[in-house]
């Protein structure tokens, strides 16, 4: 027997009897009607014969509380006329067999009503509805939620890393009731989706898509007496403050992901994701751009005319000495490599060294004497000669 067959037929009018019957009303019917159309009773009767045959298969599945159960969910899932085509199927009915679409598959003959396999085996996986066990319903886990906050940390910190404390406020299980909604801690089974947080819609072709409960918002449970901290949705909002690890080289307002640091979840589901959106504040002397650290170091106009050694801060480190060559302009930027943030490799950016000449405010008397001989020295070097020249011609 296909299993297209198993869910189409309808055995409690083949026995007439209520879906509602009892064990003890279904084996009346089915000895009543067996006597009836017994092969012995009918010999030569082939339409007595096939009856008896029908009378026996549904008696294989009503008489047993298993299959019984398994049958009435798959017919209720599917409808009492089993799988419906989609619009343009031909002839009203599907031209394959369930068994082989789904790999459930029929074992026993029609006399025996035997079903190779459980009606849960073969949709249970796609509908969230039981098992090889014959069919029993369960709740599914849910995932927890995912968590936004926000955290500022120095300029220091956003290089190097840092780990900071964040208070959180997020949706747990409710401490009042124990996660279960209901104030006695006692909630029931919802009846509307049987338990696993999920409905079936049609979706065109004869296929069911699944939606969340919209009885139970998907939790497969419902509270007869609710809670009153939690209304009878077995979360309430949690404050909680934990230790959190901010990876170095974050930039300022970058969002970042730590998996499982979210709300747990339900049900053994696994905990959310946490998105922490960084704020980064100012260095009084370090700059950034990019992987690179910036940095503006004054010398003195000898230095720049005659060359020299500059020590340079780093962030965090001991100062560097960089070759200033002779004749070097003002806003030159030198670089020293490995000096600056932190990329995600692991390896470090530069520093970049802008060189700005200081002119200074107040002289001495001596330095006032060799700067006036300097001037006369080169009383005839016009810096700005060229700049004249090109103005002319443009």
């Amino acid at each position: 027997m296909s299993t297209k067959d198993f869910i189409e037929k309808d055995y409690y009018k083949v026995l007439g009897v209520p879906k509602d019957a009892t064990e003890a009303e279904i084996k009346k019917a089915y000895r009543k009607l067996a006597r009836e159309f017994h092969p012995d009773a009918n010999k030569g009767n082939t339409k007595a014969e096939e009856r008896f045959k029908e009378i026996s298969e549904a008696n294989d599945i009503l008489g047993d509380p298993k299959k019984r159960k398994e049958y009435d969910e798959a017919r209720a899932l599917f409808g009492n006329g089993g799988f419906r085509p989609g619009p343009g199927a031909a002839g009203g009915s599907f031209n394959f067999d369930l068994g082989d679409l789904f790999g459930g598959g029929g074992g026993g003959g029609a006399q025996s009503g035997g079903f190779g396999g459980g009606i849960g085996d073969v949709f249970g996986g796609l509908f969230n509805r039981g098992g090889a066990a014959g069919g029993t319903t369960r709740t599914q886990p849910r995932r927890g939620q995912d968590v936004d906050t926000e955290v500022t940390l120095s300029f220091t910190e956003a290089i190097e890393g840092a780990t900071v404390p964040l208070r959180m406020t997020s949706q747990q299980p409710c401490k009042a009731c124990s996660g279960t909604g209901d104030k006695n801690g006692t909630p029931r089974v919802c009846p509307t989706c049987v338990g696993t947080g999920q409905v079936a819609r049609g979706s065109g072709g004869g296929f069911s898509l699944t939606d969340p409960c919209p009885d139970c918002k998907g939790r497969g449970l419902i509270a007869e007496h609710p809670c009153m901290e939690c209304n009878g949705s077995g979360r309430a909002k949690s404050s909680r403050t934990m230790q959190v690890r901010i990876p170095a080289g974050v930039t300022d307002g970058q969002r970042i992901r730590l998996r499982g640091k979210g709300a747990p979840g339900e049900r053994g589901g696994p905990a959310g994701d946490l998105y922490v959106v960084v704020h980064v504040g100012e260095h009084p002397v370090f700059g950034r751009k990019g992987d690179n650290l910036t940095v503006t170091v004054p010398v003195t106009y000898t230095e720049a005319a005659l060359g020299g050694e500059v020590r340079v801060p780093t962030l965090g480190g001991p100062a560097v000495t960089l070759k200033l060559p002779p004749g070097t302009p003002n806003g030159r930027t030198m670089r020293a490599r490995g000096k600056g943030a932190v990329r995600k490799d692991g390896t470090r950016g530069d520093l970049l060294v802008t060189v700005e000449v200081s002119v200074p405010q107040d002289l001495s008397g001596k330095a006032r004497e060799a700067l006036e001989a300097y001037r006369e020295a080169t009383v005839d070097e016009d810096p700005r000669a060229e700049l004249f020249e090109a103005a002319k011609g443009a």
